[in-house]
């Protein structure tokens, strides 16, 4: 008789809105595909994006998002609109703003603000899987997501057998 498969653990999502011109759209998603998320082993990336304010908002009013990311060249106070969306909403999402022109004053002004950071342009593939971990970190522990990863005992046993937790239990 066979034994019944093993229960598996939905791997959690991390949903994100970016609200920027196209270019930026590609560049990012390119990011997302291929990094390896270290800070996020099992976790799934959902990318939704769209080209202006007017369309995030109404994503914002249909979906559950951890991360909305908007682009400064969308407009002036694009980003702060976008802000002023997600302040209210129960399990609000972090917005991160993307910038060019990345100056101290619209640091300043998008922590002041309540954004969660600010991300320059072009794109440091490092830099972006950082600040979008930790958005994702932060906002899965303020809103009670457990994402440990089950241990897996055939592992520990494995270990345990080449002496490698022995060492450190005596």
């Amino acid at each position: 008789m066979k034994a019944p498969p093993p229960h598996k653990t939905p791997r959690p999502t991390a949903s994100v809105l970016f609200a920027a011109p196209r270019a930026d759209q590609i560049a990012l998603s390119k990011i997302v595909l291929r990094s390896p998320w270290p800070l996020c082993p099992g976790t799934r990336w959902k990318l939704n994006r769209c080209s202006s304010v007017r369309a995030a908002l109404l994503r914002l009013q249909k979906k559950s998002l951890a991360i909305v990311m908007c682009d400064c060249d969308l407009g002036e106070d694009a980003w702060i609109k976008l802000l002023r969306c997600v302040e209210d909403s129960p399990a609000a999402p972090y917005l991160i703003v993307t910038s060019r022109l990345a100056d101290d004053h619209l640091w300043a002004e998008a922590l002041n603000l309540g954004a969660h950071d600010v991300l320059a342009k072009p794109f440091d593939a490092a830099e972006v899987v950082r600040t979008l971990s930790f958005a994702w970190l932060q906002w899965a522990n303020r809103n009670g997501l457990s994402l440990t990863p089950p241990a897996r005992a055939g592992g520990l046993r494995k270990a345990a057998a080449a002496g490698g937790l022995a060492a450190r239990t005596q």
